[in-house]
């Protein structure tokens, strides 16, 4: 069922385009479940996922920290009312002038993940706070991320060494499961990492303190998703087994668990079509495709609720499609969707679970279709 604040926004204001619409309720319940499942862990909203300004207005006040990836980020979360002692320069790759620049700022805690990036950390930034991120698998994910960031744990401990040296100050580790990860128990082998990471340093004399334990955690598109509730007990467990007594600091980075259920896409269809007279499939070409914002339906990685007025008329499988000219802008054609048969030009589409990633994605105007307009209520 769509979101009935949204429903009634977009029947009054009627866009001509393509839109998503942002429930700033819905992220403050969200942020509210986040801080009950895991009361012990600080909140660094990942700012990437949707970095509309009263989105990081309505975290700000709430208390959240945030996770910034380059200084544009860094700026957005200050502007919002964040203090620069509640960021994390969380990109492994940054630009040495970029460093200085939110050193600058007065961000003081930084990610790395080889001994290249400490140098400059340690040029650009001097005795800041640096935590080293570690590879994880990413099974279970329905995102996976690719090797591009982290390095081996047992290099870690070389990694955090250097800084040491440098003249930093190393204070933990990070990994992240994968993002839209569905299996609890993905956190178990990285935390298990992590402990032996510290006992490790703390032979060296380095005693080490955080635990990042990334993002991952999911929103509903077609299958539920466990609770945020299962996550935090099957987390903390891990973390009281891996380390005994003496329990590290912990930090989430929760980007698309934090707004992805608070959105929804309107998207008009433009062409319902055949490719030839024996063809099983309908193709329904939307106002919306990958490069309007639909970036995750790569592969058909992220399978989102499309929901339409028609619902309740019989339906058959349909390859869906965006608008451009790049046969790669099919979104669903692997796995057809089920949409009713009296679907036709000019009838809209609600795509649901789309707060994350999506405005994020549509930042250029490919084929002259304008990137996707947002509106918060």
């Amino acid at each position: 069922m769509i979101n009935p604040r949204i429903k009634s926004f977009l029947n009054d204001r009627k866009p001509d385009e393509p839109c998503l619409v942002i429930d700033l309720d819905h992220v403050r319940r969200n942020f509210d479940a986040f801080r009950t499942a895991m009361p012990e862990s600080a909140i660094y909203y990942a700012v990437k996922a949707n970095p509309h300004p009263e989105v990081l207005r309505l975290l700000a006040s709430a208390g959240s920290n945030f996770d910034c990836a380059s200084v544009a980020e860094i700026n957005m979360a200050l502007e919002a009312g964040a203090t620069a002692n509640r960021i994390s320069f969380g990109n492994t790759i940054k630009k040495e002038r970029d460093i200085a620049r939110a050193f600058e700022l007065g961000v003081r805690l930084f990610a790395v993940d080889c001994e290249a990036e400490v140098e400059k950390v340690g040029r650009a930034a001097p005795g800041s706070k640096v935590f080293c991120r570690i590879l994880t698998n990413g099974e279970g994910a329905e995102w996976p991320l690719s090797r591009k960031f982290g390095c081996a744990p047992e290099m870690a401990t070389e990694v955090l060494e250097h800084a040491h040296r440098n003249g930093l100050k190393p204070i933990g580790i990070s990994f992240h499961v994968g993002s839209q990860q569905t299996n609890t128990e993905a956190w178990d082998a990285a935390l298990e990492s992590a402990a032996t990471i510290f006992k490790e340093m703390e032979t060296r004399g380095i005693r080490l303190t955080m635990v990042n334990l990334g993002g991952g955690f999911p929103t509903r598109y077609l299958k539920n998703v466990p609770v945020l509730a299962e996550y935090g007990s099957r987390i903390y467990g891990a973390i009281r087994k891996f380390f005994g007594n003496r329990l590290p600091d912990t930090i989430i980075e929760p980007g698309r668990g934090m707004v992805g259920d608070t959105g929804v896409i309107r998207s008009e269809v433009v062409l319902v079509s055949k490719k030839s007279a024996e063809d099983r499939n309908r193709w329904v070409y939307l106002d919306i495709g990958k490069f309007g914002g639909l970036a995750e339906t790569m592969d058909e990685a992220i399978r989102y609720s499309i929901v339409t007025e028609r619902d309740h008329d019989a339906k058959s499988p349909c390859v869906v499609a965006g608008p451009t000219c790049d046969s790669a802008d099919v979104l669903y054609e692997k796995n057809p969707y089920e949409l009713p048969d009296t679907l036709q030009p000019g009838d809209f589409v609600y795509i649901e679970g789309t707060g994350a990633y999506t405005s994020t994605y549509s930042a250029v105007a490919f084929n002259g279709f304008e990137p996707l307009k947002t509106f918060v209520i």
